[in-house]
């Protein structure tokens, strides 16, 4: 595990895990919120991978991941706007938000391989931990057909990102 991962848990850690079993989950406004954060944080670690790493095939899966992260925000937002729905900051996104923000601090520490590494196991924690939140929190407690319907249709796509960063995290070793 290297040092950003914590972080990276830590921030993840109340999509799936923090709520009670007993306890409501998130509504619809809130999971517009987590959605965009969830989004942004990969966005924002793909641009810094953009302009740190040297490998090629780690700058094109961060490419895509701003690529296709900026995709999903956009049909969020569509979506949202569409229903007049506002998101609603929650304690889930603002975690997301927070986490991302100190995983790209601490990967701005790092150069080289070093770099390489721990964006992609980064990577590889993040999308098993989106994807648990997909399958356990945001598409079960979805009320909205369509806003559900967006989730289901992304949820491809995110496994496509973790065998992709799976695939590189194996090179990188």
């Amino acid at each position: 595990m290297n040092r950003s991962t914590p972080l990276l848990l830590s921030s993840l850690f109340a999509l799936g895990l923090a709520m009670p079993a007993h306890a409501a989950g998130p509504n619809d406004a809130q999971i517009a919120a987590i959605v965009v954060a969830a989004n942004a944080v990969d966005i924002d670690a793909g641009k810094q991978a953009e302009t740190k790493t040297q490998n090629k095939d780690v700058r094109a899966f961060a490419e895509r991941m701003v690529a296709d992260h900026s995709g999903v925000n956009q049909q969020a937002t569509a979506l949202v706007q569409k229903l007049h729905v506002t998101p609603e900051d929650n304690d889930t996104s603002k975690s997301l938000t927070q986490g991302g923000t100190a995983t790209r601090a601490k990967l701005a520490g790092l150069s080289g391989k070093a770099f390489d590494k721990a964006y992609v196991d980064n990577e590889v924690k993040y999308h098993e931990t989106v994807l648990g939140a997909l399958d356990k929190t945001l598409i079960p407690n979805a009320s909205n057909a369509e806003l559900k319907a967006l989730l289901v249709k992304v949820r491809p796509a995110f496994v496509a990102h973790l065998e992709h960063a799976k695939h590189l995290q194996a090179e990188l070793k």
